[in-house]
């Protein structure tokens, strides 16, 4: 997938069909996904996503391998880790996935449910276990390491504000509703700053975090799940922007399956580049309607998809609109 400098109107040319491809995929996804929004069953929803992603993706010309999926091969039928996926005409490729971002939002259909996929050269997204991973994101321009994951979140919201020259209480914060972060919220509010809690769906939300003049959010922070942390990375590596994760491994069991999958640091602090490298591609299908993409919408004779594709070659973005014939 790198550009080739003997022939490079070639190489863009097949990069743009991929582009395409993997649009196709999460439509498909989001299509298959859509027909159980607000119907209060989870896991059909979820198994309708993977389904339609897996039979799709047979179809791009690529020689793909998930290193993000469902989960290990004994845990899932389809689109599991290390499964080999696509038509095996083409490049060889790393995938991460997540046929149904917000399972939960959209059995309730309520906003953010997605359908996401990552593509990078082989060996460039992280393979990362299916565990928690502590963030920190936030938008472009800023010098490097201006938050750290080490900081505590008052050092953080403080050296923002003071890069933006805005006073702390204009400082919008984006953290999972979730338990766990209730210390994180605490420390927040007392700071002075102000906070957008998201129900799920933390990849919408660092994307939110670093698109500021469009969504009003400063900085994402708390703990998610690892495989949505790389496939947040894949989407800030075209579309800029600060991001750290470190993998929480605090079991026995956590850090043998890291080791497994070739984590030899379990207490390594990951930056974008170490999450996502390479040529990547990024693509998101709305299923509900969102902050960052409008779901499904059926019509008489059609069924409309809003899909967001990135590029890190060319850092381009593109917002596709869809009609599906019906019948």
């Amino acid at each position: 997938m790198k550009l080739s400098k003997s022939d490079p109107d070639r190489q863009a040319a097949i990069d743009r069909s991929l582009t395409l491809e993997l649009v196709r995929v999460t439509e498909a996804a989001a299509l298959a996904a859509a027909s159980w929004r607000g119907k209060g069953n989870e896991k059909a929803a979820d198994g309708a996503a993977v389904e339609a992603m897996r039979a799709e993706m047979g179809n791009v010309h690529i020689h793909g391998r998930i290193v993000i999926g469902e989960g290990e091969r004994d845990e899932a039928p389809m689109l599991f880790i290390g499964e080999e996926v696509g038509g095996g005409d083409g490049p060889e490729v790393d995938i991460a996935v997540d046929p149904l971002e917000g399972t939960t939002l959209c059995a309730k259909n309520q906003p953010d449910s997605i359908c996401v996929l990552a593509m990078a050269e082989r060996g460039g997204l992280l393979n990362a276990p299916d565990v928690y991973m502590h963030k920190i994101a936030i938008g472009a321009g800023y010098a490097d390491g201006l938050v750290d994951l080490d900081a505590s979140a008052r050092q953080n919201v403080t050296a923002l504000a003071r890069a933006k020259g805005v006073p702390v209480s204009e400082i919008t914060a984006c953290v999972l509703d979730r338990p766990r972060h209730a210390a994180l919220i605490d420390e927040l509010r007392m700071s002075g700053v102000a906070i957008k809690l998201i129900s799920d769906g933390d990849i919408a939300g660092i994307i939110h975090a670093v698109n500021t003049e469009d969504t009003g959010i400063d900085i994402y922070l708390g703990s998610g799940g690892a495989p949505e942390g790389v496939l947040a990375a894949a989407a800030l590596r075209c579309i800029g922007g600060q991001m750290q994760g470190r993998l929480i491994l605090d079991t026995d069991d956590k850090r043998a399956r890291a080791r497994k999958m070739g984590i030899t640091e379990p207490n390594k602090k990951y930056l974008i580049e170490d999450l996502a490298s390479g040529d990547v591609l990024f693509a998101a299908t709305g299923v509900t309607d969102g902050s960052l993409l409008a779901g499904v919408r059926y019509r008489r004779h059609s069924v409309r998809t809003n899909t967001v594709v990135m590029r890190s070659w060319s850092q381009t973005v593109r917002w596709i609109t869809t009609e599906h014939r019906r019948g």
